[in-house]
């Protein structure tokens, strides 16, 4: 009898907290989409709205798989882990040594055929990435701590960072982000951490102080020293690399405490390139100020802070970490992505979920938010 009652005060969970974050952000998203990307539209094809029925569409299709990847009990996902990481190796060969690679701005990023580009590769590696991590770091948790196992899961990613960084650096940085952030999480032992990301400080340190050096040995690629000149002075490249990163800054400087309103952007006039894609947030701080800034970085700390509950709360450590990943994946691309656009950082090209234009890029997310909505409907707890 104390059993029966026991189990009846027991209560499904669900986190529709989550979920109301996601389709504000997703909402927003559109309408910044649009903001930013009417004028350009017009221009190209003679219809204001080109960008936002496509990202309107791609967001369709993002909403209906989150609903059916949240229906499935994310136990399921495990079972494909170890398939998904091989596919995700195949996909980036073929990407990066076949046709099937579409070139596009001189970076081969997109899988498709002939002419017509399908998806960017870079995103449903991610996923795949997120989900062998949190499968092998539950499957090797009782030795976690070692430094040979932590070492060991980073060279199984590697050839898929590797791939991915090879035409795409700002993905590349994320990956090697995550399985950082997983195995920190999943470890007792921190200090081994702290001291690897003081040595990443002094790295990218020792590279802005010797750049001149680097580019004469040919240490890095010509275009990555490039936007790390534009990024130490774009003023000396405006008419060049340093163009966007300006124009951008201008964008933000002249929006104010309350930016302009809503549509009324100058940057976005052929100003700022691509304004809906990596430079959005730049149009936010212009028609809505340091306020408005402030209010979507909020709404991605609320995010994060209710992936941290999904996470403490999981039934088990598999559920734990698949929901840490997804939570690494917002946290990085946020951060870098606020930092390329007021230029604390050189130009990575790194989107703003959720809000930037790109319908691959929406549909993974959503994906993601799907398998962290799975974790969090199987919380149980007592009432």
């Amino acid at each position: 009898m104390a059993d029966r009652k026991k189990t009846q005060r027991q209560m499904k969970y669900f986190d529709y907290s989550l979920l109301a974050v996601i389709v504000f952000l997703c909402c927003f998203g559109l309408i910044m989409v649009y903001s930013s990307s009417s004028y350009a539209a017009q221009l190209k094809s003679g219809d204001s709205l080109l960008y936002l029925k496509k990202q309107g569409g791609a967001l369709l299709i993002g909403f209906v798989v989150m609903i059916v990847v949240a229906r499935i009990d994310y136990h399921n996902y495990a079972k494909v882990a170890v398939l998904g990481y091989v596919l995700a190796l195949i996909l980036m060969v073929l990407v990066n040594f076949t046709p099937l690679g579409i070139e596009y701005n001189g970076k081969k990023r997109w899988f498709g055929f002939g002419e017509t580009s399908l998806f960017q590769a870079a995103e449903p590696v991610k996923v795949a990435l997120i989900l062998s991590m949190a499968s092998m770091v539950n499957r090797f948790s009782k030795k976690i701590d070692l430094w040979r196992l932590q070492i060991l899961l980073l060279v199984i990613q590697a050839p898929l960072i590797f791939l991915v960084t090879d035409n795409n650096l700002s993905s590349g940085i994320i990956l090697l982000g995550i399985v950082f952030l997983m195995i920190f999480v999943a470890s007792r032992k921190k200090l081994r951490f702290f001291l690897a990301v003081a040595l990443v400080v002094g790295a990218a340190a020792a590279v802005t102080v010797f750049s001149d050096q680097i580019i004469e040995l040919k240490l890095l690629k010509e275009y990555q020293m490039e936007r790390i000149l534009v990024w130490k002075d774009p003023t000396q490249y405006a008419l060049e690399g340093g163009h966007q990163v300006l124009q951008g800054l201008y964008a933000i400087g002249s929006g104010g405490l309350f930016g302009k309103g809503l549509g009324e952007s100058m940057q976005k006039l052929g100003f700022v390139p691509e304004a809906q894609n990596d430079m959005v947030f730049s149009i936010i701080c212009e028609e809505l100020g340091l306020f408005g800034a402030v209010c979507v970085i909020l709404l991605f700390l609320f995010m994060i802070w209710r992936f941290v509950v999904i996470a403490n709360n999981a039934p088990d450590l598999f559920g734990a970490m698949l929901v840490v990943g997804i939570m690494a994946h917002i946290a990085l691309q946020v951060i870098l992505n606020v930092a390329v656009v007021t230029n604390t950082i050189p130009n990575t090209g790194i989107t703003l979920p959720f809000i930037s234009y790109g319908g691959t890029s929406v549909v993974f997310l959503m994906v993601e938010m799907g398998a962290a909505l799975s974790v969090s409907a199987r919380i149980k707890f007592e009432r």
